[in-house]
């Protein structure tokens, strides 16, 4: 794979990234023209619908390798009707020391991972060694821009949607030492706004990275989840707001989650999963990210779609014993027009492929060919 290079170039600090990127095929889709047109992306008309607005197809790239109005316009001239802005915050946020990403492989011969197994603590190999299917770590700390900087991109990454494309808003609170409770929902109440004035038509609140400290994430805590959404609600108003989730093992606490946001009108969605956590080691065991507390990492791609469809599934059956109405977004692992089919055969209204996307820039184009 050495002649072929990502969008976000995984050998590059994310500052480099930042500033210099995408690359590959999505640094050509740029040169193409001014909009979806000129890439020759647009499909017949908008046939489907994200949170109530329309789309071309429900398929996109969520949260994570779009770093600002460069990346998530290559992102629509590639045919990717979904493109999300990456995590904003209220402060400025460093991002943790490269490397970043590594290749993970499993030992199972598919390359998945189990959520709950021995081999999460145990460690999981990382190197450099690219190969397909795709699975990779994901260790890069949330960072953001400060709001003087992200939110004039937005607006512009706002605009450069194409017809039937939309740009996903990506936000979360910041957690700072001495932070009261209250301090910390109001964060996030004062992040949601900051988005809602660059004139977001919807927006996703990230609850599933290591927001509350170290290997510590909010969707583990479902009832302070309802208690920010209903924060955030009270500054967004009438605008779609969708929650990121990761996995959550217990059906209990997952329908909880549906109970504390949905139930009580301030969530329109969720879209799941995020990463697995493991425990990253190098072929001699040791520690493979540097750095303390880098001991674990978050997984993405091929090794987690399973855990991804099953969440979805869960929710899906949830949304039913219920009754309730909500969107469901399933992401994790989707390398293929199959890996799609099989989220919407699962229940998801939508679907987006982050480390699928990174490795294979013609995805959405090789889904709209399916159809």
């Amino acid at each position: 794979m050495s002649d072929f290079e990502p969008f976000y170039d995984v050998s590059r600090s994310y500052e480099d990234n930042y500033e210099q990127g995408p690359f590959g095929a999505f640094a050509e889709a740029l040169k193409d023209g001014n909009g979806a047109d000129a890439a020759g992306t647009t499909s017949e008309g908008a046939s489907a619908s994200f949170l109530g607005q329309p789309v071309n197809l429900p398929f996109g790239i969520p949260a994570g390798p779009l770093l600002n109005s460069r990346f998530t316009t290559a992102a629509f001239h590639m045919g990717f009707d979904l493109a999300t802005y990456k995590t904003v915050r209220s402060r400025v946020w460093g991002c943790n020391p490269f490397p970043n990403v590594l290749a993970v492989h499993p030992k199972a011969a598919d390359g998945s991972l189990t959520p709950g197994s021995a081999e999460l603590d145990e460690g999981v190999l990382a190197d450099t060694n690219y190969e397909q299917p795709i699975s990779i770590s994901n260790s890069f700390g949330v960072p953001s821009q400060s709001p003087d900087v992200w939110q004039p991109d937005m607006r512009a990454a706002i605009e450069a949607a194409g017809p039937g494309q939309v740009l996903v808003p990506s936000f979360q609170g910041s957690r700072v030492e001495g932070m009261s409770e209250e301090e910390y929902i109001a964060d996030h109440a004062t992040t949601a706004r900051l988005v809602k004035e660059t004139g977001a038509k919807l927006m996703v609140m990230n609850t599933s990275c290591p927001n509350e400290g170290h290997n510590r994430l909010l969707c583990h805590n479902p009832l302070l989840v309802g208690r920010i959404t209903e924060a955030v609600k009270q500054e967004i108003g009438d605008i779609p707001l969708m929650v990121k989730l990761a996995y959550i093992p217990s059906d209990g606490a997952l329908e909880l989650m549906v109970r504390s946001t949905v139930g009580h009108g301030t969530v329109q969605g969720f879209s799941t999963i995020n990463t697995i956590s493991a425990k990253l080691v190098d072929a001699n065991g040791n520690q493979a990210l540097p750095g303390a507390g880098r001991d674990r990492s978050g997984v993405c791609g091929n090794a987690i779609r399973g855990a991804g469809l099953d969440m979805v599934a869960r929710l899906a059956a949830i949304r039913e014993k219920l009754g309730l109405d909500f969107a469901i977004n399933g992401v994790g692992g989707v390398v293929s027009p199959a890996d799609y089919q099989a989220y919407r055969d699962a229940g998801a209204d939508s679907v987006m492929s982050a480390t699928g996307a990174m490795w294979d820039a013609e995805l959405a184009h090789k889904i709209k060919a399916s159809r």
